[in-house]
């Protein structure tokens, strides 16, 4: 069988169920650049077409449904616009039925746009994007925008329903997830492009998307934020420094900002493979090049920032956030705000309240920021 495009996501934490067998037929599930596909095959490995799926979404689990009908699948659905759901597919119809382990969300995004685009980062790469915004939106460079980003550790960024967006989009706001190097979006190579000393591409790549947005109408510099968690708040930190005058206002949770520091907490160790090591000289030399703490300066206008931390952090340090606080203060940065919850950690596991406090927090930050204080959702 030939290579394909798409690359097969394996067996993961994220993705639990992704390949099924049934008595005729072997169903994959295929990253295409973070949106997936789901190839059929006989069991000789002759092609059978594609499950139908909606447009711009994942297949978080895909498994054989047994009983009378050996070859019937199911598969849960994600997406931008709509709660996961349990699909059945009957290979003899050809059908697809909406399972009724599926339970309607109550919010309505059927007001919302779904646009996949592309940009070019510095060194030629083309980077796709998924921005979403409500139908109608004019591009007259006006919208405030939000964009996130990860491009690390071999991780996909696949659509995914977060009912917290509605809120963003509701006042007017454009909404955009990138699909940076880093990740497996694309397979090895694509992932092998943003690690190690290769980092820097990742950050160009989040750039050339940003420079995108505001080319094609979207936004501008003064009503354009980015945010990010973990490693991408390592990713928007880096950013922060070396490119602060194309965004307002920037949110990083939990992040490294001093990268010649954090393999000497206990967690840090673990990160080397994928950020490098201060022993190895090539790579010491490629993490102080983008270290975010080490190129703040004195005297630049920084967009304002929020950093968020939880003191039961063990996966990164909360002085990280501390000392990035610190050194933006002193250079003279505008606004520096320093959040620092005393129940939570790194994210995983975080207590409802504490979530709905942080999103509370985060949006109070950008509405503000970026003039939309006063806007008012239909």
């Amino acid at each position: 069988m030939p290579e394909s495009d798409g690359v097969i996501e394996y067996d993961s934490w994220a993705w639990p169920n992704t390949i099924a067998v049934t008595d005729k037929r072997l169903f994959i599930v295929e990253g295409i650049g973070g949106p997936h596909r789901v190839r059929i095959f006989d069991l000789t490995g002759k092609p059978l077409g594609m499950l139908p799926l909606p447009p711009v979404s994942a297949v978080t689990q895909i498994v054989k449904a047994g009983g009378q009908t050996p070859d019937t699948v199911l598969y849960q659905t994600n997406s931008f616009t709509e709660a996961p759901a349990w699909h059945r597919w009957e290979p003899a119809a050809g059908s697809v039925a909406r399972e009724v382990l599926s339970v309607p969300f109550p919010l309505d995004f059927s007001d919302v746009e779904v646009i996949r685009d592309w940009a070019v980062s510095k060194d030629g790469t083309r980077v796709p994007m998924t921005i979403l915004a409500r139908k109608g939106t004019k591009l007259d460079g006006n919208n405030p925008a939000l964009m996130t980003g990860y491009g690390g550790f071999g991780l996909s960024q696949a659509p995914y329903f977060n009912p917290v967006l509605k809120v963003w989009l509701d006042h007017g706001g454009v909404y955009v997830f990138t699909n940076l190097r880093g990740g497996r979006e694309f397979g090895e190579e694509w992932r092998r492009g943003g690690n190690l000393t290769r980092k820097q591409n990742v950050f160009d790549d989040f750039i050339g998307c940003a420079e995108h947005l505001v080319r094609a109408g979207y936004t501008n510099r003064n009503r354009f934020a980015i945010e990010g968690g973990s490693n991408a708040a390592l990713l928007v930190g880096a950013v922060l420094t070396q490119r602060p005058e194309l965004f307002k206002a920037v949110v990083a949770r939990v992040g490294n900002y001093d990268m010649l520091r954090f393999e000497l907490e206990p967690n840090g160790e673990f990160n080397a493979p994928e950020l490098g090591t201060i022993k190895d000289p090539e790579q010491f030399r490629a993490m102080l090049a983008y270290s975010p703490y080490h190129h703040v300066r004195d005297g630049v206008a920084y967009p304002a920032i929020l950093l968020m931390t939880g003191v039961n952090d063990g996966r990164v340090n909360p002085m990280q956030s501390r000392k990035m606080a610190a050194r933006l203060q002193a250079s003279g940065a505008r606004t520096v705000l320093l959040r620092t919850s005393a129940t939570s950690g790194h994210g995983p596991g975080m207590r409802l309240d504490d979530r709905i406090s942080r999103e509370v927090d985060s949006f109070a930050f950008l509405f503000d920021q970026l003039q939309m204080a006063t806007a008012s959702s239909p």
